[in-house]
């Protein structure tokens, strides 16, 4: 499945959205947010839309059923960009379109890496009910708030990172997940052990869990027992919960 690009306004300036999938009748959306860098005006690379057709296509597939639509963001610059936050930006500008387009439908934003940063800073747009943050880039002062949880608030939220990310120290995420769970109780993390930055190690794990999330979020389905419990869990369990072998190959409940 070929991702293509929609006709939108803003393409010119280098924005633009990428369907993976859209059923008939879309009752909610995912968009996916790829990785990029800290600090850069280049144009994006192919490649980080590539490593994400995987994802796309499976969640297409999941959330077939449902209505779900998903599309991946083409930002305009590489780089977050400081104070920019480009990004965010680019991600709020796709949570506009999607209204522009589909209506009054939910939103989750599901991002990696800087896109992960994207998708939890860019979650108070009125669309976006869920945020997924898998592996997600975060500046070193998220301890005394440099990273803002405020737009969390009222959002289902899922980190997701790998114990052995030498790019990004998984206590980062944990660490904004602690501070935004004092006000929002629906937020959860999962830990894969002995995964890296881009979870290649338990892919088929991590995915079913992303479908699993994203599904229950947008579309008041059952969440699997991991993720209910998760979510119910008070802190610091809840936000340490390991991501089994072998998940979504179980019965939901």
């Amino acid at each position: 499945m070929a991702l293509r690009a929609l006709p939108l306004p803003a393409a010119r300036l280098g924005r633009a959205v990428l369907t993976a999938g859209t059923p008939p009748e879309v009752s909610g959306v995912a968009l996916l947010l790829p990785d990029g860098e800290a600090d850069s005006h280049r144009r994006p690379s192919p490649f980080s839309y590539a490593v994400q057709l995987p994802f796309a296509r499976h969640l297409a597939r999941e959330g077939r059923p449902d209505g779900l639509a998903v599309h991946v963001v083409r930002y305009r610059w590489r780089g977050w960009n400081a104070t920019d936050a480009d990004l965010a930006a680019d991600a709020q500008w796709a949570a506009d379109e999607v209204v522009r387009r589909y209506g009054d439908v939910p939103v989750c934003l599901a991002g990696h890496g800087m896109g992960g940063r994207a998708a939890l800073r860019a979650a108070g747009h009125a669309a976006v009910t869920s945020v997924l943050a898998m592996a997600p880039w975060l500046p070193e002062g998220t301890a005394d708030e440099a990273e803002p949880v405020r737009q969390l608030a009222g959002r289902r939220v899922l980190i997701v990172h790998g114990t052995n990310d030498e790019r990004i120290d998984p206590e980062l995420s944990f660490r904004l997940a602690a501070r935004a769970k004092k006000s929002n109780r629906d937020i959860c993390r999962f830990e894969v052990h002995s995964d890296g930055h881009a979870l290649r190690q338990h892919r088929a794990e991590v995915m079913a869990l992303a479908a699993d999330f994203v599904r229950g979020s947008l579309f008041a389905r059952s969440y699997t027992r991991p993720v209910a419990d998760a979510l119910a869990a008070p802190p610091p369990l809840g936000l340490r919960m390991p991501l089994a072998g072998g998940f979504g190959r179980s019965l939901r409940h």
